[in-house]
């Protein structure tokens, strides 16, 4: 029988230890978040991409991972239904592409819903409702009044609308838009947009409340340089879903939806934004 050096017993121990620490499966589940011990490693192509794009406060990334009030309910469902999935950084336009070529499980979190999106993507129970929508505009421009209809602002021709390119601003609001006489689109994110309306490149834009909020707070600009501009008419906020390729199953989205219902009922504070 072979024997080892005596120097060489405790590199053989370490190599041992290492190939049995490492050598054990292991499933991320979201930064932040602790693997299923009981779980097997994902087959090939079972792992879903969430991407997100950083957006306060429905989508950021802190010292914990990925959270907002978007990212913490969809956190939460994916790993009551032991759905393994990763995060991945997205700008907003190429996350609709990906969907739409459907080459791999893809979820975007927190889109609307519109007859377009449906044709080509999968959309799970909604996970938030925001408040109702308005409109951010600086605060000495007298041209836009707060506290009236939506068509007064829409069909203000001495108004220049900032819209960005490939969003949705929910049904109510997307088949008026089409009727505005002066718009200027954008590829920015919101805080480039935030730049623009105080820059005077255009007048306003629409926002969630909640979200205007949030980008006024980071953006380095002063709270008081700004006004929100209120509709009489808008309805509620728009429900915002998950919104997966065709290449999910729609087992898994069944999964998922029940893990999201069921978070209505046992998270505090979570029920206003569920049906």
């Amino acid at each position: 029988m072979m024997r080892l050096k005596r120097g060489l017993v405790p590199l053989f121990c370490l190599t041992v230890a290492v190939a049995l620490l490492f050598g054990r499966g292991f499933i991320p589940y979201g930064r932040g978040l602790p693997a299923f011990s009981a779980m097997k490693k994902p087959a090939e192509g079972e792992m879903i991409t969430l991407h997100y794009h950083e957006r306060p406060p429905y989508y950021m990334t802190g010292p914990l991972g990925v959270y907002g009030i978007c990212v913490d309910p969809v956190k939460l469902a994916f790993s009551r239904a032991k759905i393994p999935f990763r995060w991945e950084k997205t700008p907003a336009k190429r996350q609709l592409d990906i969907v739409k070529s459907n080459q791999s499980k893809d979820c975007l979190i927190g889109w609307f819903k519109n007859p377009e999106r449906e044709k080509f993507a999968k959309y799970s129970h909604f996970i938030y409702q925001d408040k109702p929508t308005i409109a951010l505009a600086r605060a000495d421009n007298d041209k836009i009044i707060s506290n009236g209809p939506l068509d007064r602002t829409l069909l203000n021709s001495d108004l220049v609308l900032l819209r960005k390119n490939g969003y949705s601003y929910g049904p109510f609001i997307d088949t008026k838009i089409t009727l505005t006489p002066r718009q200027e689109m954008t590829n920015a994110e919101n805080i480039g947009m935030l730049k623009m309306i105080h820059s005077k490149g255009a007048d306003y834009f629409f926002i969630s409340e909640e979200e205007a909020t949030a980008l006024i707070t980071t953006s380095g600009l002063l709270e008081t340089d700004f006004k929100f501009i209120r509709f009489t008419d808008i309805p509620k906020g728009n429900k915002r879903y998950l919104l997966f390729s065709k290449q999910v199953a729609d087992e898994v989205i069944g999964k998922i939806n029940f893990a999201l219902k069921q978070l209505a009922t046992t998270t505090p504070g979570s029920t206003e934004n569920y049906e």
